[in-house]
């Protein structure tokens, strides 16, 4: 009697390694619920973590950017400057972290059964979603506190928040990838991230940089994101169109090249994991 055999691969290649992450959709529905369940799991004050990280921070930006340095703000109030470029940045630094650190924290389920591996990550940044959606509300109560009106740039939002996503997306690509063969990167991380906060127009406008500056500081692509975010919610003066298509081209280069070394190394997770 001929017996049937059953061939398990490392992952599979081409067309069929696309259909397959939609066939594994309920995967990644899993992930990212059981993620956001995790994240606040046994906290005495749950979600207000949301809160109240990013409201730390802006007051701290406030005081040292707004009342010691005297930055300019533009006529803004300082403390929506500052959240308004905390929102993005907060989002790009958790989904960040947490997609970098997603296959080891999953390494069981992924040396045991196959699945397309970009799941892993890809939930990670949706789960990022959830902080930035609460921060997001609270972000409207500032504005109605202060009687800030957004103008018709709002329409726009979304489209920034998409290269928000996209930004963290194609980093976090390469950093899980690399954490799984090199575990050094669950210590560049951390760094990486406090040393990106001040680098980036956070707790500051990116107008104060020298205009001989802008486009070789326009290199780090979170100030165009951030910019975006600030001019199209607050209507901070004109938005440095040069710097933003760097910034949109550079995120597009990261994703390009990340799911490339993704799909490169992705046969050897479950060996090396």
């Amino acid at each position: 009697m001929k017996m049937n055999e059953i061939t398990i691969e490392a992952g599979h290649s081409g067309r069929q390694y696309w259909r397959d992450l939609w066939r594994y959709r309920e995967l990644f529905y899993f992930l990212a619920w059981r993620d956001i369940l995790v994240r606040y799991k046994q906290t005495v004050i749950g979600v207000t973590w949301a809160v109240i990280r990013p409201v730390l921070t802006m007051v701290v930006l406030t005081i040292v950017f707004g009342r010691l340095a005297k930055m300019d703000s533009g006529g803004i109030p300082y403390p929506i400057l500052v959240f308004c470029g905390m929102l993005p940045w907060q989002f790009f630094a958790t989904a960040f972290s947490e997609s970098g650190n997603s296959l080891v924290s999953n390494s069981g389920m992924i040396s045991k059964v196959y699945f397309p591996r970009l799941v892993v990550p890809f939930s990670s940044v949706i789960t990022s979603l959830v902080d930035f959606m609460i921060s997001f509300v609270l972000m409207a109560i500032l504005m109605v506190w202060y009687g800030h009106v957004p103008g018709s740039a709002v329409f726009l939002l979304p489209f920034f928040v998409f290269l928000a996503f996209a930004t963290a997306f194609g980093a976090g690509l390469w950093i899980s990838a690399l954490m799984v063969r090199y575990r050094d990167f669950r210590f560049i991380v951390p760094f990486v991230v406090q040393f990106g906060l001040y680098i980036s127009p956070v707790g500051f406008s990116s107008n104060v940089v020298p205009e001989k500056w802008r486009l070789l500081y326009s290199l780090n692509p979170m100030v165009g994101v951030i910019d975006g975010f600030r001019w199209s919610i607050l209507g901070e003066r004109n938005i440095y169109w040069p710097g933003l298509g760097i910034s949109v081209l550079i995120v597009a280069g990261v994703i390009a090249s990340g799911i490339w070394y993704f799909r490169k190394t992705e046969k050897t997770f479950a060996d090396v994991i």
